[in-house]
């Protein structure tokens, strides 16, 4: 054999080598990328996953609400604004997170006296209660359910109060509605 035959040979076996290597390496990445992504699907960890929503008290909520949907360009409801994300483990899914004004008289913060309040998207929010009230985590009410999820609050030891909220987001998406993209 020729030397430039041989080192033809030489090359296109080295491809074919390569070649076979990058399409196993791919396909154990995928596999294990599969595995992962199930893992992290099927996870009932009782932890928080994500924003909610951000409440804060104003004077004039409906005012407040008017200026950011001009002047920042939220899409504006009774309530304030939904602001809609894609879920990061499930892509098809839609999540949403709730910004809201409250009148500065509300007592929906209390017992906290601080002007806002997060609400934070939980998965597993009886694991998550039973973990936080054996950790002496002040519990303020009872778990309450609603078509759109289950609510809990509790105190943080700064005084902050915090909603839990384990949402049924499809709920809203049947709503439809404008939202804050």
């Amino acid at each position: 054999m020729k030397p430039v035959t041989m080192f033809l040979s030489f090359i296109m076996f080295a491809a074919l080598v390569t070649s076979a290597n990058y399409v196993i390496s791919r396909n154990n990445f995928a596999t294990a990328f599969a595995k992962e992504n199930n893992t992290v699907m099927s996870d009932s960890t009782p932890k928080v996953t994500g924003i909610g929503g951000i409440f804060f008290r104003s004077k004039d909520p409906g005012k407040t609400r008017e200026w950011y949907g001009k002047n920042l360009g939220l899409a504006i409801n009774d309530y304030g604004s939904s602001f809609e994300f894609r879920n990061a483990i499930r892509p098809d899914e839609i999540n949403y997170l709730q910004w809201s004004p409250f009148n500065e008289a509300t007592d929906y913060f209390d017992p906290s006296k601080k002007e806002f309040m997060i609400n934070y998207r939980v998965q597993n929010i009886e694991g998550l209660v039973k973990n936080l009230r054996e950790s002496g985590v002040t519990i303020v009410d009872e778990i309450s359910t609603y078509e759109y999820g289950k609510f809990v609050h509790i105190m943080d030891p700064e005084g902050n109060k915090i909603e839990l909220w384990e949402p049924v987001d499809s709920v809203f998406t049947q709503m439809g509605g404008e939202t804050t993209k």
